[in-house]
């Protein structure tokens, strides 16, 4: 019976996770970068400076705007920057890292609208908190005839948290406590979910403060690791971005591990695990964003934006560069794995250590962002009265997480993952002239 529900899982997640989706999710981003004359790229340093002025927010909402924006970042960047590019450059070649950076690019655009309509149509709950996000965009904006549109990405949202944002994180986390420091799953289970508790219990409130505090951290003291290997290597960096681009075009073999990668290979799993990384088009990240103190969606919408270009321009391409730039993407290793490796042999004694400790944090991150996603998803459809037993739910979930074999509950979460961008797409598809309109309201000549 399970090998018979594991094979549907594996279709499944094949015709949704191939070539149509992945071209739904980058021809949206590429139809609104042009609908918006390319403002994501143009205000890219507009949008840095907006971030650093909104720290305290001006407006309604229940958290801070730079809040809002490290909780969407604590659930992205994650496994994605450390296994996940590792594997696309492993089955897609270097030139994947390409294509990453293209979804990363077009998925500004997305982003960016995503967090403009999650503010334009957001709501007060019963318990007085700010709630949005598709879902919430869909019954706002599309109206009555769309809300079944709006609760499938709700259920399909709900669903997906438990498997891409719980237990896969924690099976993760469990996994390099084992291999480094010998820690048993148990154990590992047992103090994410007492320290997970701690945060979710508090809410969105203490979610967002322990976010603004542990991303910024984390992702610098990662992004310091991988330019002391960068700068060490100097010289060979050319080359290293030149080999990437080539690759992306020509599918070169690798000398060693595998086969050969195709130019297809590389394209589609660069968008894949791109889209995996920055998670774009999925509609996660705006439900962070309605909880912003703020009444301008296009601020709103700016700093949103600014998730993928750090996630994936930044983070998933200092990955990248250092497995390029230490040879190791032939070696036939994989996930994370690779990424180990290629620290390892560029700093001896200390690198398989800082991927280790930078994915139990990446990972710990995502368990809290998540939990607020698959919190606002099920308040949704079955209302305030479904919040603390979905979180003592969510605790519950983190130990058999670190402790089970996960191919299942991983299949299931892929398939939910991509089940959620659907509604998401056509949301963002049809409520494209708001976000054009309001765009060129706010950037018309005063």
């Amino acid at each position: 019976m399970l090998d018979a529900i594991q094979q549907f899982l594996n279709q499944a997640s094949g015709i949704i996770w191939g070539p149509v989706t992945l071209v739904l999710l980058l021809g949206t981003g590429l139809y609104l970068t042009l609908g918006l004359r390319a403002v994501p790229w143009r205000k890219t340093g507009t949008a840095f400076r907006l971030l650093w002025r909104g720290r305290k927010g001006a407006g309604a909402g229940d958290i801070t705007p730079f809040q809002a924006l490290m909780t969407a970042l604590s659930a992205t960047i994650g496994t994605g920057n450390i296994a996940g590019v590792a594997t696309a450059i492993a089955l897609g070649g270097p030139g994947a890292v390409f294509w990453m950076w293209i979804t990363a690019l077009v998925g500004m655009a997305t982003k960016y609208s995503e967090a403009v309509l999650a503010v334009r149509y957001r709501e007060v709950d019963e318990r007085g908190k700010y709630v949005g996000g598709p879902m919430y965009y869909i019954k706002n904006g599309l109206g009555a005839k769309w809300h079944w549109l709006g609760i499938a990405f709700a259920l399909f949202g709900m669903l997906a948290a438990f498997g891409i944002g719980n237990m896969v994180q924690a099976n993760s986390v469990a996994d390099a406590l084992q291999t480094t420091f010998n820690l048993p799953a148990w154990l590992t289970g047992l103090l994410i979910a007492v320290a997970a508790g701690a945060v979710i219990l508090g809410g969105i409130d203490r979610i967002a403060r322990v976010a603004a505090k542990l991303v910024p951290l984390m992702a610098v003291a990662y992004i310091g690791a991988a330019l002391l290997v960068i700068l060490a290597n100097l010289a060979e960096v050319p080359a290293a971005l030149a080999t990437i681009v080539s690759h992306a075009f020509s599918g070169t073999a690798a000398s060693g591990g595998f086969a050969g990668a195709a130019v297809w290979a590389a394209i589609r799993f660069g968008v894949a695990r791109g889209i995996f990384s920055n998670e774009a088009g999925l509609g996660s990240a705006p439900i962070a964003h309605a909880a912003a103190k703020t009444d301008n969606p296009i601020h709103q919408g700016m700093i949103g934006m600014l998730g993928t270009f750090i996630d994936t321009i930044i983070v998933c391409t200092m990955t990248a560069l250092v497995i390029v730039l230490t040879g190791v993407w032939s070696t036939g290793e994989n996930g994370a794995a690779l990424s180990a490796l290629a620290f390892a042999s560029a700093l001896p004694g200390v690198g398989d250590y800082i991927v280790s400790v930078g994915l139990i944090i990446f990972a710990f991150t995502t368990i809290l962002g998540w939990s607020y996603y698959g919190e606002r998803c099920a308040e949704f459809l079955f209302g305030i009265k479904v919040i603390l037993p979905y979180r003592v739910l969510w605790l519950i979930a983190i130990p058999l997480g670190a402790m089970g074999k996960l191919g299942l509950v991983w299949l299931l979460a892929d398939v939910m993952n991509g089940l959620m961008a659907l509604p998401n797409l056509i949301a963002l598809i049809l409520l494209s002239p708001v976000v054009f309109k309001l765009t060129r309201a706010y950037f018309a000549p005063k």
